[in-house]
């Protein structure tokens, strides 16, 4: 099995290497933009079998929010749901046979990181504004503003290590056991895999969430709470 740390180059764009991961990230992306479209084009105010289990899909995630941030889901829906739904799928398409995941390659997991470092400072600003967002590193004394900022480093490098070290994992023991067993002896182990692969795209959209609902503004309004039978 090849090194996670070498990819395998299908061809090259002028100086460009198009990596077989790129290939399947690209191809997962186009999946998913054609699938949420055929999904969503016709929705009703009596809502259908798929629309339902669309809709249980969304109050699912919108919960998922406001339980770990306390706050309205609507400006993290997106975010967190399209990660979620790409690491997942992405993990699952070591199930295709000659398909590696691109998760279980370094720069596809670290290109994840940077993206949930990049979208804290992004949420970090909208809702505390610049200055805000930057006095947050100063909490609760500017003693600790280097700690902070390495706190911030490491935290987002963490998922970045967990979730590269869990696909590749499974990639090499399914990769092993067929090799040495055939073809039928992996299938538990493969579904064991999904499971994993299930795990692993929860964990890392919910610490995305984690890490972005820190830098929530103290007193941005909160989700509103479900009414009680005495207010209706």
């Amino acid at each position: 099995m090849m090194s996670p740390l070498n990819s395998v180059v299908l061809y090259q764009l002028g100086p460009i290497p198009i990596t077989q991961a790129v290939v399947t990230t690209w191809g997962i992306m186009i999946v998913l933009v054609v699938g949420a479209f055929l999904l969503t084009r016709r929705l009703d105010l009596v809502p259908t079998r798929r629309q339902a289990a669309l809709e249980l899909v969304v109050v699912t995630l919108d919960s998922q929010i406001t339980e770990t941030s306390g706050a309205r889901p609507g400006p993290y829906r997106s975010f967190i749901g399209t990660l979620f739904l790409f690491i997942l799928v992405a993990n699952w398409s070591s199930l295709i046979p000659g398909v590696e995941p691109p998760t279980a390659h370094l720069e596809t997991d670290a290109a994840l990181a940077a993206l949930v470092f990049v979208s804290v400072i992004w949420f970090g600003i909208v809702g505390d504004g610049v200055g805000g967002y930057l006095k947050s590193f100063a909490a609760p004394n500017p003693v600790m503003i280097p700690l902070n900022i390495l706190q911030s480093l490491t935290r987002v490098f963490s998922m970045f290590v967990r979730l590269f070290g869990n696909v590749m994992s499974g990639v090499f023991v399914i990769g092993i056991v067929a090799s040495l067993a055939g073809l039928l002896v992996p299938i538990p182990l493969m579904a064991l895999d999904l499971l994993t692969g299930l795990v692993q795209a929860y964990i890392f959209a919910v610490l995305a969430l984690v890490f972005i609902s820190s830098t929530i503004k103290d007193g941005q309004p909160e989700a509103p709470e479900t009414p009680t039978k005495k207010e209706i």
